[in-house]
């Protein structure tokens, strides 16, 4: 087993211990059958889900910045992403669209994903996940502009509190151009369908 594998999985131990204590205290047997793998199960989907403190967004970005001379503006819209509400540690999931106008230089689209992906997968929330996608493009990428909405649905107001069931949260971060100019913004919310 690698150094990484060992750390990992005494990560996921320490963890499980958690878990089990966890199970013991809402009133529990977590020795009971369908239950004794759970801790362990729970843990590694805990590692999976928050794997996004253990990704570098800027270096990600940085591996696919290519030469490019045309374009007004690229999107790439409805990137699905799952998160973790750091509130109640809730699911809450949707829907990015990431738009920028090239100043010499492009992103490898799927690194867009990954990079959506990196800040989703950890404890979070969704004003501030747009935010940090928005400002990680606009630090790594040559650009004149960025602009990300994001329309999620959390379950923290679907299975608990107000229980809401149909209601979903957009929110939007931009720079550059996008700031300047209302009718840039408009045109790639057109273009989105949002």
């Amino acid at each position: 087993m690698s150094r990484k594998e060992t750390h990992d999985q005494e990560l996921a131990e320490k963890i499980a211990w958690h878990y089990r204590e966890i199970l013991r205290l809402i009133g529990e047997d977590p020795d009971r059958e369908g239950l004794v793998k759970t801790p362990m199960r729970a843990a590694k989907a805990m590692l999976d889900i928050t794997q996004g403190y253990r990704t570098d967004a800027l270096e990600i970005a940085s591996k696919a910045i290519f030469q490019h001379d045309g374009s007004q503006m690229v999107i790439v819209k409805d990137i699905e992403f799952y998160s973790m509400c750091e509130h109640h540690i809730l699911p809450f999931f949707g829907k990015v669209s990431i738009g920028y106008i090239p100043d010499g230089k492009m992103i490898g689209l799927s690194k867009l994903a990954r990079i959506v992906d990196t800040f989703a997968r950890r404890l979070q929330v969704q004003e501030r996940l747009t935010a940090q996608v928005c400002r990680l493009l606009d630090e790594a990428l040559p650009n004149k502009g960025v602009i990300v909405s994001c329309r999620a649905e959390h379950l923290c107001m679907k299975m608990r509190g107000v229980e809401k069931q149909d209601s979903s949260t957009v929110t939007f971060d931009y720079c550059g151009q996008f700031a300047d100019d209302p009718g840039l913004r408009l045109e790639f919310m057109r273009l989105c369908e949002i």
